[in-house]
């Protein structure tokens, strides 16, 4: 059986951020088995799994990012959208848009010190939105 649902996260401002509660609060029952696969419907963001021991992880993913792929390089010809938009399209095809994750005993089976994270490289972002497939 395929369950599909679509939500809206917060907005959240430019940086990368814990959503673990608010993915799995936003799902229906989740079943005893199967895999949940998450789909970021934006391309200047990203989902990724990473660790959620030590909030400096967050931090220090931020700054590479921002330094791997700055902002108002003379080489950019998409402009239009700001200073942030062309780099955060660059960094979201790094990261990524979509995660599978396997579900066991009716929970996200995930590692013991992974969450799942919203990678926002907007400056001023709205919800973003997500289409989450269960399969079992």
């Amino acid at each position: 059986m395929i369950i599909q649902t679509e939500f809206t996260l917060r907005p959240r401002k430019r940086g990368c951020h814990l959503i673990t509660n608010e993915i799995v609060h936003s799902l229906p029952n989740l079943p005893e088995i199967g895999l949940l696969h998450l789909f970021l419907k934006h391309t200047s963001a990203a989902l990724t799994l990473n660790e959620n021991a030590d909030p400096d992880v967050l931090t220090d993913m931020s700054t590479v990012f921002d330094r791997l792929i700055r902002e108002r390089e003379p080489y950019y010809t998409h402009r239009f959208e700001g200073d942030d938009d062309m780099p955060a399209h660059a960094k979201s095809v790094l990261t990524g848009v979509s995660l599978t994750i396997p579900i066991t005993g009716g929970r996200l089976n995930l590692g013991i010190w992974q969450g799942i994270y919203l990678c926002e490289f907007r400056n001023k972002a709205a919800g973003r939105q997500i289409t989450a497939t269960i399969i079992t």
